[in-house]
């Protein structure tokens, strides 16, 4: 019988709060910063620590479903009545040059779940204000707003303004709660979720536009990478105050909640699928703590055992399936990168598989910064005869490459990971 390999593991982010495993502490803070009346949420860390996920955990909560709180024993933290959200998630993408881009986007987004433009009453992207007086003005343009000679009715909805951005999402923004609260059973607020907020080009002035836009009415959650706050948000310093609450920094997983996702697949696969207990050690050894990688390996294995018609996930068969990573046949994401940085110089391979296997000692990085110092690989790539280090290293550090790693802005001659899960596939790969 063949088995979805998606039905427990995904290399998506995860909005199932059944899925969702781990990160008591970080469910803990997305529910008091929830529950903060005005305030900003940012969710930041390294690639592939599962960010994502983690977002769409917030945006169920913000919609009033806290099955996540309860599985990580926190919906003690949950007040009796939660402040509830109409909720806009979207993801940022590296065309977006700027603040007026971000808005420009948000504005036009027909996303039929996600989008702002679901939440803005049609009238109200047409019509700024209406005030009905004693007697009719000639004033009024008739072709947005009829009524008759006399009354006191008052109407104020959301309009494109023509050439200003800020102003036309302001209006929306401000006509969502009002207006759907008319319809639907009232919530407290609207909140706008970003993802990958750190591929905008021109961050620039964003951190205070968010901070003169949210409001008891509008709150704000940015998600990207970013080792702290400083990386996320240019002028972060307009929207600390708004974060006494808000700040979640997401690290690599534990050991135990790695080996979590693999219990959890296993009742997702309602017994179809079963891991030896051997290969989940491996795998959670292999990961770094990183869930994209042990997901992506997980989905491996399951596509194994499809080929040989079993269902344990024996050390055996995932020996075959580490022969296929090692070969650069079974994660082709990873093997894709992996390419574009080494190219066709066996010398730049070596010498990338020497910067990814460095002990912690010697590369001095962390589970965060992941840094590397070139003098401290000199005598090893010595052993191994490669020659020209320095000019090797520009293609690993090019853009069009990747990169697989960037200059540290504040010690000469050292160098971070960009990307911790292509290191830690490098140290696999042959």
């Amino acid at each position: 019988m063949f088995i979805n390999p998606e039905d427990g593991f995904t290399a998506a982010e995860i909005r199932d709060a059944r899925r969702f495993v781990g990160r008591s502490n970080l469910i803990r803070d997305c529910v008091e910063a929830l529950n903060s009346p005005v305030g900003l949420l940012a969710v930041y860390g390294r690639r592939g620590v599962g960010k994502s996920s983690l977002l769409r955990q917030i945006q169920s909560m913000a919609n009033g479903d806290y099955t996540i709180a309860s599985k990580a024993g926190q919906y003690h933290l949950v007040p009796k009545n939660p402040r509830r959200y109409y909720t806009v998630y979207y993801t940022c993408d590296a065309i977006i040059q700027d603040a007026n881009g971000l808005l420009a986007r948000l504005c036009n987004d027909q996303h039929p779940k996600d989008g702002l433009l679901r939440l803005v009453p049609d009238k109200g992207k047409e019509l700024i204000e209406f005030a009905r007086t004693e007697e009719g003005s000639l004033g009024v343009d008739l072709k947005l707003v009829q009524w008759g000679d006399k009354g006191t009715d008052s109407s104020k909805y959301a309009r494109v303004v023509p050439g200003d951005i800020v102003q036309t999402f302001r209006n929306f923004v401000e006509s969502v709660v009002e207006a759907n609260n008319r319809m639907f059973s009232k919530r407290d607020s609207v909140l706008i979720l970003l993802d990958e907020f750190d591929v905008i080009q021109n961050k620039a002035g964003l951190g205070s536009l968010i901070k003169s836009l949210t409001s008891s009415k509008v709150k704000f959650g940015i998600c990207g990478i970013a080792r702290d706050l400083t990386e996320l948000v240019d002028d972060h310093q307009s929207i600390e105050r708004l974060l006494e609450e808000g700040a979640i920094d997401v690290k690599p997983m534990s050991p135990d909640e790695t080996r979590a996702i693999f219990t959890r697949a296993e009742e997702l696969y309602k017994g179809k699928v079963k891991f030896a207990e051997v290969a989940v050690d491996k795998i959670v050894q292999l990961s770094d703590g990183y869930p994209y990688l042990a997901q992506l390996m997980g989905r491996a294995c399951v596509n194994r055992l499809n080929e040989r018609a079993e269902t344990e996930v024996s050390w055996n068969l995932f020996e075959e399936v580490l022969d296929d990573i090692r070969s650069g046949n079974a994660l082709p994401t990873l093997e894709s990168a992996y390419l574009r940085a080494v190219g066709q110089s066996e010398p730049r391979r070596l010498l990338l598989t020497i910067l990814a296997e460095q002990p912690t000692a010697v590369a001095r990085y962390n589970d965060d910064v992941q840094r590397v110092a070139l003098r401290d690989i000199r005598a090893t790539t010595q052993e191994f005869e490669i020659e020209h280090v320095d000019q090797l290293l520009p293609r690993l550090i090019d853009k069009k490459f990747g990169p697989a790693l960037s200059r540290d802005p504040d010690i000469l001659g050292a160098y971070e990971w960009v990307n911790p899960v292509l290191r830690a596939y490098v140290r696999l790969r042959k």
